[in-house]
């Protein structure tokens, strides 16, 4: 029997999962664990890279993400869940990344400098978010991931881990895994309240976690076509935010009539707003009844998490141990025989 290729993918656990990240790479991982040996992991010391001057919440949303994810349909015993602090083995070769790794490789990064430049509540001068990208490296070659599932925007930072084991290997042996990328399924792309793309940056986004009355004060809140002043006015569904939202979860037949009403004016926002919601915790009903089951259970998500730990560090051990013999720091020297 042939084994199955091994995935990995992370998240930072800087906040509560949205619908974007429900519709978008969540449901990547829920199909990939099936086809592959798949190792999800959660992002810590990436966290803390930019929220080192805070870093309160990263405890609380790590434990919230595994709820998050559970209650989706990851699977712990289909794939291997860990903290990325539970597995130390990836600061040790993110260590000999960077005696390997030239400065100006790190520099290139296009979300370096953006993020630099866009992010100003945060203090991002320091060493660990410049080497944000060699951690990651770290904790693809760490488990020896064959595949990894990317955006198109992420590819760069893919192949900047390549090059890393590429001279790795031609310094001390050919020993780390090439990984190669899984260009990940178009997710589709969410709007937030306020019609950017969602995030929990903008404070636009609609947590998947939100109880049913929060979610309806949202989406009574909720962008829609701008050029419609009155209920009288003709809209455009396909410029809407509100409508893009709807597509996602209602039935073919409800939105080609939501499509219909807008453009002709028979219906206005308000009431397409108050569909969207009805719809919207009907659609997480299941989701959240099952994340509010594995709440209850005492100590759930510290158990998902050393379940996952113990299954990957026989792995990442094993590595190390294979790198630190090929680089020679576990060479006998003989004085040891004096």
């Amino acid at each position: 029997m042939t084994a199955k290729k091994r995935i990995l993918t992370g998240y930072r656990p800087t906040g509560k999962l949205h619908l974007g990240h429900w519709f978008g790479n969540l449901q990547n991982m829920l199909s990939l664990q099936n086809e592959y040996d798949a190792y999800y992991f959660i992002a810590d010391w990436h966290a803390l890279t930019s929220d080192w001057a805070d870093p309160g919440g990263i405890a609380r949303y790590t434990e919230e993400m595994v709820l998050d994810w559970c209650a989706a349909g990851l699977d712990p015993d289909r794939c291997t869940i860990y903290r990325q602090s539970d597995v130390p083995e990836v600061a040790e070769l993110a260590l000999y990344f960077a005696m390997v790794t030239p400065m100006s490789w790190l520099e290139r990064v296009p979300s370096y400098k953006e993020q630099r430049d866009q992010i100003s509540d945060r203090d991002l001068g320091n060493l660990g978010f410049f080497m944000y990208p060699l951690l990651q490296a770290a904790d693809i070659a760490i488990v020896l991931a064959d595949f990894v599932p990317v955006g198109e925007d992420q590819l760069p930072h893919l192949e900047l881990t390549r090059e890393i084991v590429r001279r790795f290997n031609s310094a001390y042996g050919e020993f780390l895994v090439e990984p190669q990328a899984i260009t990940a399924k178009a997710g589709a792309r969410v709007p937030g309240l306020d019609g950017r793309k969602m995030s929990k940056s903008y404070g636009n986004a609609i947590f998947i976690s939100d109880s049913p009355e929060e979610i309806r004060a949202k989406v009574m809140g909720f962008m829609t076509d701008p050029a419609r002043k009155l209920k009288t006015d003709p809209g455009d569904p396909d410029i809407c935010p509100l409508h893009a939202v709807h597509r996602l979860i209602a039935s073919e037949s409800d939105i080609a009539e939501w499509d219909r009403c807008c453009r002709s004016a028979e219906c206005g926002c308000v009431a397409h707003k108050k569909s969207l919601a009805a719809d919207l915790v009907g659609y997480l009903a299941e989701f959240q009844a099952r994340r509010s089951e594995l709440e209850a259970i005492p100590g759930f998500a510290a158990e998902v998490l050393a379940k996952g730990a113990a299954k990957a560090r026989p792995v990442t051990s094993g590595v190390v141990a294979t790198c630190r013999e090929l680089i020679g720091l576990d060479a006998r020297t003989g004085l040891d025989d004096e």
